[in-house]
């Protein structure tokens, strides 16, 4: 089975449970995906393992519909269960390797990093991909100082494997994010929190396309 890429991404929504405001995380996703998500990612931090696998295998089938990438954040058993194309792990899960000896070969692995120095040692670990930030201030990394463009800049040109750029970025400043070298940028609240999630991506993609 061949690894899915993330190389040619350019919107990554992140679907986190907190952010919807009570609607049903599959429509949104559907919805982002229609709006030219290329990518969506699975988050809840509070859900029983249980409920959270259910709802990725709801997301997992709504993704492959509508031929999108769909990442599990964090819950490595639940991204091989549903039979995602990838898992995203954080500072405080398993490392890299240890969750390659699990998911084999076939499955992305993505690494969040804040700094150059974690970006390089993500991609020397075997990540496929990594997410670099918080590039703005947000509510889902408090404590974590924002990166800001020039974090950007400093990876552009230096990590071979594909990055995102992540963290605060929204309809505002996502051209600017595009500018500083990130050929993907992630958002959570722009699109998961918007009245209207398809119209949200669909403006997001077009910053980041044009």
């Amino acid at each position: 089975m061949n690894k899915p890429s993330i190389r040619a991404a350019k919107l990554y929504v992140i679907v986190d449970r907190s952010a919807l405001g009570g609607r049903d995380p599959v429509e949104v996703a559907a919805a982002a995906a229609r709006g030219g998500a290329d990518v969506i990612q699975w988050r809840d931090k509070q859900a029983p393992d249980g409920e959270f696998l259910e709802m990725a295998r709801r997301l997992r089938e709504e993704t492959r519909r509508q031929g999108v990438l769909f990442i599990v954040n964090d819950r490595v058993a639940v991204a091989l269960l549903s039979k995602a194309d990838g898992v995203h792990i954080g500072h405080e899960d398993l490392p890299v390797p240890e969750v390659r000896a699990l998911v084999g070969d076939s499955m992305l692995i993505g690494r969040s990093t804040h700094s150059l120095e974690e970006a390089l040692k993500a991609e020397i670990q075997g990540a496929d991909y990594i997410g670099v930030g918080p590039v703005f201030a947000t509510p889902t990394k408090p404590g974590v100082r924002a990166v800001g463009l020039e974090g950007v800049r400093q990876v552009r040109g230096k990590v071979r494997i594909p990055w995102v750029a992540i963290g605060g970025i929204d309809l505002e400043n996502a051209g600017l994010v595009s500018s500083a070298g990130a050929a993907c940028v992630a958002v959570v609240r722009a699109v998961a929190a918007a009245p209207d999630p398809e119209a949200a991506a669909r403006s997001l993609k077009g910053k980041l396309s044009s």
